[in-house]
């Protein structure tokens, strides 16, 4: 087993889980099994219960774990499936040192941070490294892990320094470091500075790891004059300092790395079983790259949420539009509108605030509520769905979505009275459910590839009552999708509209660039005016079924061998 420990310094959200995800997609594209591992220092048990303004959006995998969003950028770079037990917190750990305390496994001992929690960091890695992520349950050969915040932080130092005794433990050439840095470029000067990455490097060197390679993030490539200076300064040879300037989409990340050498780096620094030879994988993501870089028409979706003023709150959902629209060859323009700025409160209180958000919403060429908690936003919401449904503009409804749009019908089309729920429960259903389409004319259906039933992961508490079930039926909104009992309504389609759909689940999260997720694939169809010619069509070019079926295999062969998104005519 060979691992890749990604650090960062100077500033957190410096991109190290792309860095991460774009290092473990070079290593598939040579045919290895990868995975990875998210180390959040925070005491937190996990994500769950997080507001998504603090570290984004909560990531659901398939096991029902909530994780850090970052397991979201794995899944959907190296095309894996991860369990909760890839997300490590300090929480996780202490529970499990706790747990092994009270039951008296340490025999007496003094119970420590070094050895007993170093330990434990390690044991936990070692094991969860060896799980299979892929299709094929073949045990990976790499496992990139990602340790959150920055060099320095109080509550990182015990991974710091298990990593420090770890690298001793499995053997140098089973273990190396990257660092990624900060190159400012202050405006008064125009010139890079490299002295917050000496600091850095030499913060981690005092703490016992040295980095093989050190990322550099900076809004313009590297000059070689700066290469140099922080190749003097940090110890390692100028080829061992990696440019990640901004670049115009995020595929670009492996390619700029693989044209610096990072695979033939770590064939040799990690003796890696890789034949240099061309990979299929890596041509996928260059044309992903060119195709994104020269679209030229526009499709725009009206995001309707409460948690808007950070983009981070929706990655998933905003990806799965971006697979969506690259797949259709249009350009994505997501107009982001707070949902309480559509309420009559707000015309009150401020009504410029209230007429931009409407004028915004009717601007759109689709509309999409995605999941949430709580009250605060929903009438907001509920108007959205509304105006939607009687202006026949194409809607999705992700989760708390579908079940607005239930009760918007309700409200207004069946006149049905409101429904007091009681009490909430205490556990949400999480985790890949099934969904069986009880109806063969289903949209939806035809654009998962006619198929009878989906996996897909939920995160919901709240439900339709199926008791109430034929009231709607009668007036048009169908019920389309169900669960295995049938007790749960998981699918909703609306009769006579180009494209009205609520899903129960979220889609979202298995979305990958080239298999889009269908819900968002319809929408971006119904919005750009092609979903009608694409269904007349027989769906041939279903984004399920144009690409292999074992793409989750990290096995070279199986890849995609020709590398064609579906192409929608414009008729």
């Amino acid at each position: 087993m060979k691992y890749i420990l990604v650090t960062g310094g100077v500033i957190s959200g410096i991109g190290k889980g792309i860095i991460a995800s774009s290092v473990g997609t070079l290593l598939k594209s040579c045919g290895l099994h990868v995975t990875a591992i998210k180390i959040d220092p925070y005491i937190n048990i996990d994500a769950g219960t997080f507001s998504p303004y603090e570290h984004g959006e909560v990531f659901v995998l398939d096991d029902g774990g909530e994780v850090d969003l970052d397991l979201g950028n794995y899944e959907r770079f190296l095309d894996i499936r991860l369990t909760r037990d890839n997300n490590l917190t300090t929480g996780k750990i202490y529970q499990s040192v706790i747990n092994k305390e009270r039951r008296g496994d340490y025999l007496g001992k003094t119970v420590q941070v070094v050895p007993h929690i170093t330990d434990a960091i390690q044991e936990w890695v070692m094991k969860q490294a060896r799980v299979s992520v892929d299709d094929d349950g073949v045990e990976p050969q790499v496992c990139v892990i990602e340790l959150g915040g920055t060099v320095g932080d109080i509550e990182s130092m015990p991974f710091i320094e298990a990593f420090r005794q770890f690298q001793f433990k499995v053997k140098r050439e089973n273990f190396c470091n990257i660092h990624v840095s900060l190159v400012p470029q202050p405006g008064a000067t125009g010139e890079q500075k490299t002295k917050p990455t000496q600091n850095s490097v030499r913060e981690l060197r005092g703490l016992g790891l040295s980095p093989d390679l050190i990322m550099c993030r900076c809004s313009t490539p590297l000059e070689t004059a700066v290469k140099e200076k922080i190749s003097m300064f940090c110890h390692v040879e100028p080829t061992q300092v990696i440019c990640v300037h901004d670049v115009s989409s995020i595929y670009r990340v492996p390619l700029l790395l693989e044209d610096q050498g990072v695979v033939g780096f770590f064939c040799q620094r990690l003796d890696l079983p890789v034949e240099m030879r061309a990979r299929k994988m890596l041509t996928k993501w260059k044309e992903m790259s060119e195709r994104s870089d020269r679209l030229l028409e526009n499709v725009s979706i009206a995001l309707v949420g409460k948690y808007t003023k950070l983009s981070d709150s929706y990655a998933s959902v905003i990806k799965a539009l971006e697979h969506s629209a690259l797949a259709i060859n249009h350009k994505l323009k997501v107009k982001y509108i707070d949902s309480a700025d559509l309420e009559a409160t707000t015309l009150q209180d401020d009504p410029v605030k209230y007429h931009e958000a409407w004028q915004k919403l009717c601007s759109s060429d689709g509309v999409l509520v995605p999941g949430g908690f709580g009250v605060r936003g929903t009438e907001g919401k509920i108007q959205a769905i509304s105006w939607a449904r009687k202006q026949k503009k194409p809607f999705l409804g992700v989760c708390l979505g579908m079940q607005l749009a239930v009760c918007e019908f309700a409200r207004n089309v069946i006149d049905m009275p409101e429904h007091n729920p009681g009490q909430m429960g205490g556990t949400m259903r999480l985790g890949k459910r099934r969904t069986i389409f009880k109806s063969s004319n289903s949209i939806l259906r035809k654009l998962y590839g006619d198929v009878e039933y989906v996996d897909e992961r939920h995160r919901h508490r709240f439900e339709v009552n199926p008791d109430l079930k034929h009231h709607f039926e009668d007036k048009g909104l169908n019920f389309v999708g169900q669960d295995v009992e049938g007790e749960r309504m998981e699918v909703i389609e609306l009769e006579d509209h180009v494209y009205f759909v609520g899903v129960q689940y979220h889609p979202e999260f298995t979305s990958r660039p080239i298999k889009p997720s269908p819900p968002y694939f319809g929408l971006l169809l119904a919005a750009a005016g092609k979903l009608q010619g694409y269904l007349l069509k027989g769906c041939r070019l279903s984004p399920r079924d144009t690409y292999s079926d074992r793409s989750g295999s990290s096995s070279p062969d199986s890849e995609i061998s020709e590398l064609k998104f579906p192409c929608v005519s414009k008729d």
